[in-house]
């Protein structure tokens, strides 16, 4: 992708009669970048170059809509084939341990997020990762938008990440999310205890083909599985944490009271409590049972 961008803007010019000198005085770079960039050499071109060389060259955001592409490039093999098969997949699910998974974060949020870490590159490196994550999350209002199912740790809604303000901001991202019918947002209490994936994040993918993928990452790693006993496993790993965790309307009452109470400890119901509450919610919406995201299937009356 690097290439084949530098081989357009090394076109782009000379159809506009530019020297690379002149090209680079124009977006305020040296002579010799823009032979790097043609050349594929180098570093990689910032998302604000290539807006400044489509601004120059007259190219209608070109240049911009193929930087996501030469900026994947950088991550190693299994994780651009991971960001590749998301993009594709039809159902999305998703355990988060640690923060809100990057389709639901605010931007604010997610700076926050990725200004810590070992690989960043100082501010302009951190504002070109938010505003890919944010690109990313354009597919959850387009036609082919995927079902999104996610289960968050406790621990997610109790971190104050950005701080109070933004949490809060991001608390309510995920309130107004759990309104759209593709999306389904569970928590998983403390009370639960231990489970099969303390310690990282968990993410399935179902692809058009009906071929699955599961991507599983901690901290400082990630690994991509496609053998599909494997995957199987981890499906069936995430079947568990899903029935562990609380029920989609229980699950919003909770996201509302941490966000009412600022962190300082919100009520979780009992087991016992929990029951019953479902058994009320139930009852007050029809006497139907739930379903997975919600969805409530009327009982079958039973025959004369």
């Amino acid at each position: 992708m690097a290439a084949l961008f530098g081989a357009r803007v090394r076109r782009l010019r000379v159809a506009a009669g530019l020297t690379q000198a002149q090209l680079g005085a124009a977006v305020h770079v040296v002579s010799t970048r823009i032979t790097q960039i043609e050349r594929a050499s180098g570093a990689k071109p910032t998302l604000e170059l290539a807006r400044a060389l489509d601004a120059v060259l007259g190219t209608d955001d070109l240049l911009a809509e193929l930087w996501p592409y030469v900026h994947r490039e950088a991550f190693p093999d299994w994780s651009r084939k991971f960001m590749a098969y998301s993009e594709r997949a039809l159902v999305i699910r998703q355990y988060a341990a640690h923060v809100v998974p990057g389709l639901l974060q605010t931007e604010a949020y997610a700076r926050a997020v990725l200004s810590v870490g070992r690989t960043l590159d100082g501010e302009e490196q951190l504002e070109e990762r938010v505003t890919a994550r944010m690109s990313r999350q354009e597919r959850l209002g387009g036609a082919d938008r995927p079902q999104l199912w996610v289960v968050l740790d406790e621990a997610v809604l109790r971190r104050p990440v950005g701080g109070p303000a933004v949490m809060r901001e991001q608390l309510e991202r995920l309130l107004a999310a759990t309104a759209e019918p593709h999306l389904t947002v569970q928590v998983l209490p403390f009370d639960q205890g231990e489970h099969d994936v303390m310690g990282g994040s968990l993410t399935l993918l179902t692809l058009p083909d009906d071929a699955e993928a599961a991507y599983t990452e901690g901290a400082h790693y990630g690994q991509l599985v496609e053998d599909p006993d494997e995957v199987r496993s981890f499906a069936l790993t995430y079947d568990r944490l899903r029935a562990a965790a609380l029920p989609p309307l229980m699950s919003l009452d909770m996201i509302r009271d941490v966000m009412e109470d600022s962190h300082r400890g919100a009520k979780v119901p009992s087991r016992s409590e929990r029951r019953r509450l479902a058994q009320e919610q139930l009852q007050q919406s029809g006497g139907g049972r739930l379903r997975g995201g919600g969805r409530r299937v009327p009982r079958r009356r039973p025959r004369p």
